[in-house]
C-alpha cells in the first residue's frame, strides 16, 4: 500500500473515489538571504510548483507547511509566517491526471529561515532548487498567483486573500 492509501486524503478517496472533495490545505513560499525562491518539479503534473500539501489527521497548519516542505525538498523551513489565504474555484479546483477532484481552501506560509539540504528528486519531486523572482522556470498559474500575493504582501504587509 502506497504512503498515499495510507493517509487520510488516500483514505477517503478509497470511500469516494474521484468526486470533488473540499480540502484544506498549504502551500509555501521559501525565500533565501539572496531573495530566490525554492520551487519543486512536481512528479505529478511535470511542472514547477511551490511546497506543499494536506493535513493529517491530528496535525495543524503550520505542522503541515513545516514537514510538506521538508518531504518535497529537503528543506526544513522555522517560523513559517502565514501571508494569505487561497480559495477561489476559478483557480484552486484541481483535477489530477488520474481524475481526482480537490476544491483547496489553502493557507499560504512564507519562511525565510530554514536548514537542511535539498533533495535530488522523490515520488513528489522529480527535481528541486533555488530561482531568483526574475528567472523563474514555467509555473503551475496557481503558484504564480501564489508568489505574486506574496509579492504584495511583502510590498504592504497585509494579509493576501485570493
Amino acid at each position: 500500500m502506497s504512503d498515499f492509501a495510507k493517509s487520510y486524503l488516500g483514505r477517503l478517496r478509497g470511500t469516494v473515489g474521484s468526486r470533488l472533495l473540499l480540502v484544506p490545505g498549504m502551500r509555501v513560499v521559501v525565500e533565501d538571504g539572496a531573495g530566490a525562491i525554492l520551487l519543486q518539479l512536481r512528479s505529478d503534473y511535470g511542472v514547477w510548483g511551490l511546497p506543499g500539501g494536506v493535513p493529517d489527521e491530528g496535525e495543524g497548519a503550520e505542522a503541515v507547511a513545516i514537514r510538506e516542505t521538508e518531504e518535497e525538498t529537503g528543506i526544513r523551513i522555522a517560523d513559517p509566517l502565514p501571508f494569505g489565504f487561497a480559495s477561489d474555484p476559478a483557480h484552486e479546483v484541481w483535477t489530477y491526471p488520474n481524475g481526482d477532484r480537490c476544491h483547496y481552501f489553502t493557507l499560504l506560509y512564507a519562511a525565510r529561515t530554514f536548514s537542511g539540504e535539498l533533495i535530488a528528486s522523490n515520488d513528489e519531486s522529480l527535481r528541486v532548487g533555488w530561482f531568483r523572482p526574475d528567472a523563474l522556470p514555467d509555473l503551475m498559474p496557481v503558484m504564480q498567483r501564489t508568489l505574486d500575493a506574496y509579492g504584495r504582501f511583502r510590498a504592504t504587509g497585509l494579509f493576501q486573500s485570493i
